[in-house]
Formats: structure tokens, C-alpha cells, sequence
């Protein structure tokens, strides 16, 4: 009879058995990635977080969010972060939306990484998303940095990385240095990625890498616009939003297989089909991800609502619709 042996049971199975010995930073990484079976690479498309006319969050456009990765063979599906509004939802949101996802990628190849960064830094409430996300299945957990110094942020995130025995995404944001990613690499050994935001990440990536030993993904995020850049210098992972994260999935794969032109060219389609007026606040009902009338709500700081564009007429939807048909059809996998 064949056992499946996953992650969870054998390192709780160590805790019993070794009770206190304490497992290195090496042995513990390579330990934990033997027993990962999603890899941390490629494509991890930021999810948009969809809402009804009445203001509730639609479970079925998130499910849908999730399906659409697993079709195109995304590798992973992040959510809630930045991009997500995730300040604009309530608790109870936020673990309904999990749970919701979570069941929507269930025995799906693609990872599922659930965001527990909290307002007024509120460390018990991330402890909670993340024991919550490791009780529901998630693959790994992320989170965004509290207010404060380093040492404020140290102990954060070690506090979230002991919470759980998931793989820890650290996103950096403002002036994070490459010091303190080093020493959160090497105090706390569910580390997996840093996305890192923080600065100018082309100019840091090198030096993380090496300082690291390679140990851990740095993934690319700031919309990533410089793709073709970033895979010269070795970011694992990007996380761009989820409409047209199947595309960019094909020029990664095309730069690791040896075809740097085809890469190229691979992006060059997505960059040439952004300049389609309104296809950004359309693209998702396009690609059927989300409903005619699917809503987001506004997220604090994001300037003048009024100043917003305007939505797509009839025939601003028709013309991306045409386009996405007559240019891109060929490489849309979801």
C-alpha cells in the first residue's frame, strides 16, 4: 500500500521524535525542499479580490481566479496583497476569501499562498491568517512588513514564520536593506522568497543572491514591467496580476529553455497589448475571470476617485476583445 507523506506530518513527526534538537538552516531547507512539491518559480500572479454591486465579496470570481491558474499552468496565485486591496477587507472577509480559494485549488498543481500582513501591527491577527491558511491547505503564507524598525521587523516576521510550518514569502516595501533580508534568511528557516519591493530590486538582486547562497527565490513585483531585465539577473519569480499571467508564464519558461529571443518576443506581445486602450480594466471579464458587472472597491491612497479613467464604452470592449482574439489567442493557455 502506498502512503502519501506530506510536509506538515513529517516535520511534526521530527518535533516528536527530536524533541528539542534544533535542525540547521541547510539541513532544515533542504529537508523542507524535498517535501514541497509546488515549486517556488515561475509565475505568481497577484489576485484581484472581485466584488458584487452590493459591495460583498464574489467567492465565485476568486474561485475563478484560481481555476484560470490551474488551467494555464501557472505556477502559483498569491493573495490578498497590494494589488488585492487587502486593506480594504474585513477579518471575516479575508478567512472567507482564503477559505474560498483554497477549496477553488484543491489538488491543483498550482500553489496557493495566502497574504497575513495585518493593519496597526497587529501581530495576534497575522498569527491567526496564518494558522488559518495552514489549517485550510495553503501552500505558503506571505506578508507584508509591520511599521517600524529593524529589529521591530525581525521579530515580526520570525513570530509568523514560527506560527506555522509553512513556507514564508517576505515582501519588502520602502527602505528594507539587503542586511536585514540576510538576517531573516538566517533566523528563520521557513524562509522560502523575498519579493522584494524595497528600492531600486534590480540593483539588489545580485547581492541577495549571493549573500544567500541561491536559498532563497527573489521574486520580481512593481507590476513587472522590466521582465526581460529581471530574468537576466536571476529573479525566480514574478507577480504581476492574473489576466495575462499564462503569457508571461511562456516567456519565463522560453528564457529558461535557451530561447532568450522567443522570451523576448514572448513578452514584447504582452507589452504591445497593454497599450490597448482600457484592456487593463477589461482583460479579466475578457478572458472570462470575472462578470460583466464585477466591482472592486477603492483602495485608501490611491489618489482622487474622481480622477479615475473612465470605464470602457461597448466599443472599448469590443476592440479588446478583437485584439485579445486577432494577437494573442494563439498563446492563451486559461
Amino acid at each position: 500500500m502506498a502512503y502519501e507523506v506530506n510536509r506538515r506530518t513529517v516535520l511534526k513527526s521530527l518535533g516528536s521524535v527530536a524533541a528539542g534538537m534544533a535542525l540547521s538552516r541547510t539541513g532544515f531547507a533542504a529537508l523542507s525542499a524535498s517535501l514541497e512539491t509546488k515549486p517556488f518559480r515561475g509565475l505568481f500572479p497577484i489576485g484581484q479580490t472581485p466584488f458584487t454591486q452590493d459591495d460583498k465579496l464574489d467567492f465565485d470570481c476568486l474561485a475563478a481566479e484560481v481555476k484560470f491558474c490551474n488551467r494555464a499552468s501557472v505556477p502559483g496565485f498569491i493573495w490578498p496583497q497590494i494589488a488585492s486591496g487587502w486593506s480594504t477587507m474585513s477579518a471575516s472577509e479575508r478567512f472567507a476569501g482564503a477559505e474560498a480559494i483554497l477549496a477553488a485549488g484543491k489538488g491543483g498543481k498550482t500553489a496557493l499562498i495566502i497574504g497575513v500582513q495585518t493593519q496597526n501591527n497587529d501581530l495576534p491577527g497575522a498569527i491567526a491568517f496564518a494558522q488559518h491558511a495552514a489549517k485550510n491547505g495553503a501552500d505558503a503564507i506571505c506578508s507584508l512588513p509591520p511599521k517600524g524598525d529593524d529589529a521591530a521587523m525581525l521579530s515580526y516576521y520570525k513570530a509568523i514564520g514560527n506560527a506555522t510550518d509553512l513556507p514564508l514569502f517576505v515582501q519588502t516595501i520602502g527602505d528594507m536593506s539587503v542586511d536585514l533580508i540576510v538576517e531573516m534568511f538566517r533566523s528563520i528557516p521557513t524562509m522560502r522568497v523575498v519579493k522584494d519591493e524595497a528600492g531600486d530590486p534590480l540593483a539588489r538582486v545580485t547581492e541577495i543572491r549571493q549573500r544567500t547562497g541561491d536559498k532563497i527565490g527573489v521574486f520580481a513585483g512593481k507590476g513587472v514591467r522590466l521582465m526581460i531585465e529581471e530574468m537576466q539577473l536571476g529573479f525566480a519569480g514574478y507577480c504581476p496580476v492574473v489576466a495575462l499571467a499564462d503569457v508571461y508564464q511562456q516567456a519565463f519558461e522560453l528564457y529558461e529553455a535557451g530561447k532568450p529571443r522567443e522570451a523576448f518576443d514572448m513578452f514584447g506581445r504582452i507589452l504591445a497589448f497593454d497599450s490597448i486602450s482600457h484592456a487593463d480594466q477589461y482583460l479579466m471579464v475578457a478572458r472570462g475571470i470575472f462578470k460583466e458587472n464585477t466591482k472592486s472597491r477603492p483602495m485608501p491612497g490611491m489618489g482622487d476617485p474622481a480622477n479615475k479613467p473612465a470605464p470602457p464604452t461597448e466599443s472599448d470592449k469590443k476592440a479588446v476583445l478583437k485584439a485579445l482574439d486577432t494577437y494573442l489567442k494563439p498563446y492563451l493557455r486559461g
